[in-house]
């Protein structure tokens, strides 16, 4: 599954600096605006220690980590959605990805200009929330005229799909974002392909500087904003969280997050809660040549999780062996959860659950 999450923001809030420290992909950082302007795509590894765990049990050739795409995407300033900067180039971008991370400057460097001129967090989220909901009224207002001329002809599907647009363009014009409208998941599959921006799930990112790594005043607001939104928040230092992906050993990495009292980096916590934020699980495939894992979304049901592998796996499917994760570490062979009689073998209805290792039984 290729998703994306697409890293947005002010120009010079630390975007940029963010991405290189995920990936391997160096994006330039420079100190001026729009210093992106393709966007940079990096492929990252999902941390899992539960593969760390299984592969240390089945020692195979090879170990294959779930991955996340990252999309740095150009600075937005006021007026994008009219195209003032890199607006229009930056709308089409995230228009394409699956969620966004948002990060948002929290820092004080007279070394590092801000855009406005200072430094004010809440501020420079509403910028980049207004921007966003003015091209999604855009997108409304179209749409709701249209659907407008065929709800007047009695038909009662355009009449459901204008009542659902109603209320998100009321939200928008409230200031809030559209995933906050108050839509049933049902009224949203009767207005397909919409593509809002601001309907997409988000995280935002408080780049902070190395005293402030446990939060600040500028953080605590954010904090607040991010509850009633239901949102997650999540601190980061991008400029050290750099320099800790520039280090070779784990060992390294782990004794420069002791020295900060850090348990985790803050890029491992973000990689993790962009995977759960897109409703994604892992279950698992475990053999002599290979310990790998894969990616679905939530939900789904054997097949289709085997279809993932190959569709001939989906097509064919006749069984699934499943055994639980904790089942596995305790036993620790695929035998001796056989013998322990923590193997079971499941039908088309099963759903996956994240953690699970299975094996599929298909025809060709």
């Amino acid at each position: 599954m290729s998703l994306q999450c697409g890293i947005v923001g002010l120009p010079n809030v630390g975007k940029s600096t963010l991405f290189n420290s995920l990936s391997s992909a160096k994006a330039e950082a420079a100190n001026f605006p729009f210093c992106t302007i393709e966007p940079n795509i990096g492929v990252i590894t999902v941390p899992d220690e539960r593969l760390e765990k299984l592969t240390a049990l089945v020692n195979p050739e090879k170990t294959i980590p779930t991955v996340i795409e990252f999309v740095d995407i150009a600075g937005l300033v006021k007026g994008a959605s009219n195209g003032e900067g890199l607006g229009n180039k930056f709308l089409a971008n995230i228009r394409e990805v699956d969620a966004i991370i948002h990060v948002i400057r929290c820092f004080e460097d007279p070394n590092v200009v801000h855009v406005d001129g200072k430094v004010n967090p809440l501020h420079d989220k509403e910028i980049i929330d207004a921007e966003l909901q003015l091209k999604d009224l855009e997108t409304i207002e179209k749409r709701i005229q249209r659907v407008e001329k065929i709800a007047k002809s009695g038909d009662q599907d355009a009449r459901k799909q204008l009542t659902a647009m109603e209320a998100y363009r009321t939200t928008l014009e409230s200031g809030k974002n559209a995933r906050l409208a108050d839509i049933s998941e049902q009224e949203k599959l009767i207005v397909p392909d919409l593509f809002l921006l601001t309907e997409k799930p988000v995280i935002y990112v408080a780049n902070v500087d190395e005293d402030a790594l446990l939060g600040n005043d500028m953080t605590k607001q954010l904090e607040v904003v991010a509850q009633d939104e239901n949102a997650e928040l999540i601190i980061v230092c991008a400029a050290l969280e750099e320099q800790i992906a520039q280090l070779d050993s784990e060992a390294e990495k782990n004794e420069f997050l002791a020295e900060y009292g850090l348990a985790e980096s803050g890029l491992n916590r973000l990689i993790k809660a962009s995977y759960s934020l897109l409703d994604l699980i892992t279950y698992f495939t475990a053999g002599p040549k290979e310990v790998r894992a894969w990616t679905i979304r939530k939900g789904w049901k054997a097949p289709r999780a085997a279809g993932v592998i190959h569709t001939d796996f989906e097509r064919g499917f006749i069984k699934a062996e499943v055994i639980k994760m904790k089942d596995f570490i305790k036993h620790q062979s695929e035998l001796a959860c056989k013998e322990a009689g923590k193997l079971s073998v499941e039908g088309k209805e099963y759903i996956v659950e994240d953690g699970d290792i299975m094996h599929f039984r298909f025809n060709v």
